[in-house]
């Protein structure tokens, strides 16, 4: 029986079948520690691991590959850009559509190292207007940070204006793209941007347990882990090399050779025509959801630029008996629920009520978005 997966933007499935076979290869041949040894397989290990960084480093436009350090997931890197790289007192700028991976490592701060926090105000579809970012900038700003989309909304954020104006008040940006990176383009030299944290497991089509954070070359942040990293040994402290300074301990390598093949494919197919794909995707779903009485659809209007989300409520259901009914009734993956975010609830004015959000991946079809779009307005005949 087939499932329907629209839940993507969680952890896209199903993997590249290159993604797949290099994990079992890694896994069969060369399953070494990589940088601890100088035996072939151990080499190749580390090999593997340079070329997918030198592979993000073109996908992303980044001059230097060693300037991109390997995380668990974009949590993990946004932790070690926030607490790596903020002090006491200093202001920090943020949106009202913030993944609590940026909101609770912020709130901490302000706990532990009195730091400020503005949360500028996005409207009801998260949109950011930059006349508000202009105003939060205080004397003592040292950091912007961004979600270059909303996880429940899709909107996108105007990252370029924030990091003309960012640059302009001598204020480092870091940019979350968890719900961007493999399907929006991401140039960090031409837009400006600092530091970025990224999820292999999302639009990298990689597996899960990989991600990582690329850090300005003239940026030094505090390792938030410190241990063995196969180089300067000697040494008491860190190494104050990269990408070793901030990754500690035994790396992911089948995973990462997994990642290596998800980006391999991205660049192929290019990120502006998988880009162009969702968003085809998640018009269907809109005018499909649009038609029907006691539906509401968040986030940007149908035909305005986002990612391949739709998140929408039915009047008279929750939230979770919606996604459970589709997934029992219809083998239909959705996420229910508040997403991790209850900035971007608050924002939305679905506090209360939560959303249901299907996302769409590359390998979803019109097929299975039909499917979707015939099962809500099933649920909606016989249970609204």
């Amino acid at each position: 029986m087939k499932t329907y997966y629209f839940d993507h933007a969680a952890s896209s499935w199903p993997k590249p079948k290159e993604v797949v076979e290099a994990m079992s290869t890694c896994v069969l041949e060369y399953a070494a520690n990589p940088g601890r040894g100088s035996h072939q397989m151990a080499v190749k290990a580390s090999r593997t691991m340079f070329e997918t960084r030198k592979q993000l480093a073109k996908l992303f436009h980044i001059a230097n590959p060693n300037d991109i350090s390997f995380s668990l997931n974009t949590t993990d890197a946004l932790n070690l850009a926030i607490k790596g790289f903020i002090r006491e007192n200093d202001h920090v700028i943020c949106t009202s559509i913030e993944h609590n991976s940026v909101r609770r490592p912020l709130e901490y701060l302000r706990r532990t190292k009195q730091i400020e926090i503005t949360y500028v105000q996005a409207d009801r579809e998260g949109k950011i207007d930059p006349a508000e970012v202009q105003k939060a900038f205080k004397a003592n700003t040292r950091l912007f940070v961004c979600s270059h989309s909303s996880n429940l909304l899709g909107t996108i954020a105007p990252i370029e204006i924030i990091a003309e104006m960012c640059r302009a008040k001598g204020v480092r940006l870091l940019v979350d793209a968890a719900q961007t990176a493999g399907t929006v383009p991401i140039d960090v030299q031409a837009i400006g941007i600092d530091m970025l944290a990224f999820p292999g497991h999302k639009g990298l089509l990689g597996p899960q347990g990989t991600g990582g954070l690329y850090v300005h070359p003239d940026i030094e942040l505090e390792p938030l882990i410190h241990g063995g990293t196969g180089s300067q040994s000697e040494a008491i402290d860190q190494p104050s090399v990269r990408p070793d300074r901030y990754e500690s301990g035994t790396q992911n390598t089948p995973g990462l050779a997994g990642l290596n093949e998800g980006v391999k494919f991205i660049l192929r197919e290019t990120v502006e025509k998988i880009h162009h794909k969702e968003w085809m995707l998640t018009q269907r779903i809109m005018e499909g959801l649009l038609g029907m009485a006691g539906v509401e659809v968040l986030g940007p209007k149908l035909g305005e630029n986002k990612t391949g989300i739709v998140s929408f409520r039915m009047n008279g259901i929750d939230a979770s008996e919606t996604a459970f009914i589709l997934d029992q009734s219809f083998q239909i993956a959705v996420r229910a629920g508040f997403h991790c975010t209850p900035l971007g609830h608050e924002t939305a004015g679905t506090t209360e009520t939560g959303a249901v959000r299907a996302s769409v991946g590359y390998f979803t079809n019109e097929e299975d978005v039909d499917h979707l779009i015939y099962a809500i307005g099933e649920i909606g005949k016989h249970y609204t």
